[in-house]
C-alpha cells in the first residue's frame, strides 16, 4: 500500500468519525436524500463556486498546519536520532540549538549511580562553524555534533559504518540533506570548516530545519582541534553539550532518573528522552516567532473560512427563501429548518474538503522535495483540518440560519 493510499484511508476513516459525531438529529437515515444536500446541488455552478471558495480556505489551514508539523519535526530530528534514554543537560538551556554546555566530569558522577550502563557526551557547535561550499568556496554556517567513536550516540546507520574513518584526523560526515546552498560533498571531498581543512569522508540523512541549512559529524578529538577557544591542560576536561545515559535492561527510566537527579548538581537537568522532547515543543510553540507564525495562520484560514462560508450559505438561504417559507406554512418547526440548514453546511465543509486536500497532498510533496522538510500529510492533520472545516462552516450556517428563522410566510408570498 502505498503512502497516498495510507492518507486515502485515513481521509475516508476521518470522514466517517466526523459524521458519526454529529447529533443524531444532523444524521439522516440510509435511502433518505436529505433536503440540505438537494439544496446544494440545485445551481451548479454555485455549487462550483461555494466548493472552490471553501476549498481554498481548506487549503491555506492544510498548509498553514503542515508548516508548523515539518517545523516541530525538523526541530526534533537530531534529538529522536539520539540513541539514549535519560539526557543531561545545562539546567539553563531551553532550546536545542543553543549553545549552553556544562562540565564532562557530571559523566564520572553519573556512570556511579546504580543502573545507569553509560554516560556519554556529545559536543555542539552552532556559531563559529563556518562550512565553506566546496563548489563555489562561498562560507555558510552549520551545525557541528561530535561524540567518542569509541561510544557512539547516532542511531544513523552511516554513521556506524564509518566509525574507524572518523577516528582519522580532520575528517567528517556530511549531511546529504542539506540545503542546496552549502553545495555538494561525496565521500573524498576536501573543504573547510572553522577556518581548518576538512575531509568528507562519507554522508548521512538528516535534513535541515528553520533555523540550521546542514549538519556536520565528527570526532570529539577533530571536534576539539576544531573548536576549542583555548588549549586544555593535561587534567582538565572540555564542556559538553548534552549527556547521553542508558539504563540497565534491569531497571526502569524512571528510578535511575530519580537517582541521577538526587546525585548530580543542581546545575544540571536530568530529562527522559520524551521530557526533551516535550521542552524543545514547547519552547517552539510558544516562545519561537515561527510556531505562533503558522497557528496563526491557521486561525486566519479558519477566519476566512467561516466568512466565505457564511457569504455561500447566506445567499443560498435568501433565494430559496419562498421554499423554506412554504415548509413553515405547512407547519415544519424551526427545529427542522435548523437541521437542514447545519446539515447544508456540513455538506459544502466536506465537498469543500475534499478537492483541497487532494491538492494539498501534491503540494505537501512538492514542497516538501524543494524545501527539505518533513511536510506530511498526517492523519492527525486531516482530522484536525477536516474538524475545522466542518467547525467553521457549522458556525457559520448558525449564524446564517437567522434568515430562515425570521422568514413570514405572509410576507414571503
Amino acid at each position: 500500500m502505498t503512502a497516498t493510499e495510507k492518507i486515502s484511508g485515513s481521509v475516508g476513516q476521518a470522514l466517517r468519525k466526523g459524521i458519526a459525531a454529529l447529533p443524531a438529529e444532523l444524521r439522516w437515515r440510509r435511502g433518505e436524500v436529505p433536503l440540505a444536500f438537494r439544496n446544494i446541488l440545485i445551481d451548479k455552478r454555485r455549487f462550483i463556486r461555494s466548493s472552490i471558495g471553501i476549498g481554498f480556505a481548506v487549503l491555506l489551514m492544510l498548509l498553514q498546519l503542515g508548516f508548523h508539523g515539518a517545523f516541530i519535526d525538523s526541530a526534533l530530528a537530531v534529538i529522536r536520532s539520539i540513541d539514549g534514554d535519560i539526557i543531561l543537560t545545562s539546567a539553563t538551556k531551553f532550546r536545542f540549538g543553543q549553545k549552553d554546555p556544562f562540565s564532562r566530569r557530571v559523566l564520572y558522577a553519573a556512570r556511579a549511580i546504580e543502573g545507569v550502563e553509560s554516560a556519554r557526551p556529545i559536543y555542539a557547535e552552532w556559531s563559529a562553524s563556518s562550512w565553506k561550499n566546496p563548489e563555489n568556496r562561498k562560507t555558510y554556517i552549520v551545525q557541528v555534533l561530535a561524540f567518542d567513536p569509541d561510544q557512539p550516540v547516532f542511531s544513523f546507520p552511516e554513521v556506524t559504518n564509518h566509525l574507524d574513518e572518523l577516528r582519522q584526523p580532520d575528517t567528517a560526515l556530511y549531511d546529504n540533506r542539506a540545503r542546496r546552498l552549502l553545495g555538494k560533498a561525496v565521500a573524498g571531498t576536501v573543504t573547510e570548516l572553522g577556518l581548518r581543512n576538512i575531509r568528507v569522508i562519507g554522508t548521512f540523512a538528516l535534513g535541515p530545519d528553520f533555523t540550521t541549512d546542514g549538519t556536520v559529524l565528527m570526532s570529539d578529538r577533530n571536534f576539539l582541534k576544531f573548536f576549542s577557544r583555548r588549549p586544555l591542560n593535561d587534567n582538565e576536561l572540555a564542556n559538553i553539550e548534552l549527556g547521553v545515559i542508558k539504563v540497565r535492561p534491569s531497571y526502569t527510566i524512571g528510578e535511575v532518573q530519580r537517582a541521577l537527579k538526587k546525585a548530580l548538581p543542581a546545575g544540571v537537568a536530568v530529562l527522559s528522552k520524551d521530557e526533551l522532547i516535550a521542552v524543545e515543543v514547547a519552547f517552539q510553540n510558544s516562545v519561537s516567532p515561527v510556531g505562533p507564525i503558522f497557528m496563526l495562520g491557521t486561525a486566519i484560514g479558519f477566519i476566512v473560512g467561516m466568512m466565505i462560508s457564511y457569504q455561500i450559505l447566506y445567499t443560498d438561504l435568501s433565494d430559496q427563501l419562498p421554499q423554506y417559507a412554504t415548509l413553515k406554512a405547512m407547519g415544519y418547526e424551526n427545529a427542522y429548518l435548523m437541521r437542514v440548514v447545519l446539515q447544508q453546511a456540513c455538506f459544502c465543509g466536506i465537498i469543500g474538503f475534499l478537492p483541497a486536500w487532494g491538492i494539498g497532498v501534491l503540494l505537501y510533496n512538492l514542497i516538501g522535495e524543494i524545501a527539505l522538510l518533513p511536510l506530511r500529510m498526517t492523519p492527525g492533520i486531516v482530522i484536525t483540518a477536516l474538524t475545522l472545516t466542518v467547525g467553521m462552516c457549522v458556525l457559520s450556517g448558525a449564524l446564517a440560519m437567522r434568515r430562515v428563522l425570521a422568514a413570514d410566510p405572509a410576507e414571503v408570498f
